[in-house]
């Protein structure tokens, strides 16, 4: 057997392959019944397609195809942060997409998708020892006099 015959075959299969995952894909990023679901999914549509483009790039043997994946792979990798931010700015996702006015319980108070890190936590939090009460700012304006 050749290795253009071995490349052949190993390109037919590969290419089959990828139609089953871009399919399955597709149907995820459809009916994911949540945001993330779908976000996930086109993030994988990408990488299907970034594989379709080093396929036809070995069968035709142009390597230009190789510096579209790539790039592609970049904008795919930019997309995704971006809607992580979003989601995270938009706060706790829940399953399906119902919008409810007012804080879930399951959602920490403050800054939607924000949590403490170790190093905001106050000098009280992190010894155990209670906080001292801090004097209370006075009020500006006409009421200050």
């Amino acid at each position: 057997m050749s290795p253009e015959i071995i490349v052949e075959y190993a390109s037919v299969i590969a290419i089959a392959i990828l139609v089953v995952a871009l399919l399955l894909t597709v149907y995820r990023a459809v009916v994911g019944p949540t945001l993330p679901d779908r976000i996930i999914a086109l993030d994988m549509l990408v990488g299907i397609v970034i594989g379709f483009i080093a396929v036809i790039a070995l069968r035709t043997g142009y390597t230009l195809y190789i510096d579209i994946a790539i790039a592609l792979g970049l904008v795919g990798f930019l997309a995704t942060v971006a809607f992580a931010r979003f989601i995270l700015a938009r706060g706790y996702v829940g399953e399906g997409e119902e919008a409810e006015a007012g804080p879930s319980p399951k959602k920490p108070a403050g800054k939607p998708g924000l949590a403490k890190s170790v190093s905001e936590k106050s000098g009280s939090e992190k010894s155990g020892k209670p906080a001292k009460a801090s004097k209370q700012a006075a009020p500006l304006g006409k009421e200050a006099k």
